[in-house]
């Protein structure tokens, strides 16, 4: 297994895990918040836009089996990149969509 990282948001990150964590190749999708300057803010400070954050997931994958080209492209499915104060009915800068790269070949790709 070569376990990989990706993290991406758009909208609500409750909405992003089950996108993710239905595939074979998947080992883990974790919800959180990312992008911001203050370390473990609160539901409430991310909501009144005061840390700079986004809702995001974080997905652990085995690219033996699934690629991180495949995870982008399931991610440009879900997520309207052209929306950039939110996502279909979340509203606002922590709903933004983002791709977080975490190597220079994940920014190619994405």
């Amino acid at each position: 297994m070569a376990e990989q990282t990706a993290i991406f948001a758009g909208g609500c990150f409750w909405c992003m895990v089950q996108p993710f964590d239905t595939l074979a190749g998947i080992e883990k999708v974790l919800s959180g918040y990312t992008g911001g300057h203050k370390d473990n803010p609160t539901y409430e400070e991310v909501s009144a836009h005061a840390t700079g954050h986004t809702e995001a997931v974080k997905v652990w994958f085995d690219d033996a089996v699934i690629s991180y080209k495949e995870l982008v492209d399931l991610y440009w499915q879900v997520t309207d990149p052209t929306d950039a104060m939110g996502q279909f009915q979340d509203r606002g800068d922590n709903y933004r969509p983002v791709i977080f790269v975490n190597s220079p070949e994940q920014r190619v790709i994405a």
